[in-house]
């Protein structure tokens, strides 16, 4: 198992519940949940990815358990990865993943763009 799948089920549900149009994509070794082309949120490990935005990352930071999102080994804007500990209380969860909806609309998409055919 590369990534929690328990947990992925439970952010699964609570995008069905919310009716959100979403596709899911393994990468990073995880599994990323895609709302509107964008990543939005996902699962790496036991830990929950959160694309929160930069303004919202320097509040969550400040929060025990979470942490920057560093693949690379430097941080990236506007990315949290949140401990399972965090995730436990399923309001807790549902806030994290409304965190990630109410952001989505602002973030931009790295969308591919096709090459012209010649």
């Amino acid at each position: 198992m590369a990534y929690n799948e328990l947990l992925a089920d439970r952010l699964r549900q609570i995008l069905i519940d919310k009716d959100v149009d979403f596709l899911e994509k393994k990468m990073m070794g995880g599994l990323c949940f895609m709302v509107d082309d964008k990543m939005c949120m996902g699962v790496v490990k036991e830990e929950m990815m959160a694309r929160i935005g930069p303004d919202a990352q320097e509040t969550a930071l400040e929060k025990s358990g979470i942490r920057a999102m560093d693949f690379t080994g430097r941080p990236m804007k506007g990315y949290v990865f949140i401990e399972p500990e965090g995730l436990d209380i399923d309001d807790d969860l549902s806030n994290w993943v409304q965190a990630c909806l109410d952001f989505n609309p602002l973030a931009k998409s790295s969308k591919k763009k096709k090459k012209a055919k010649k």
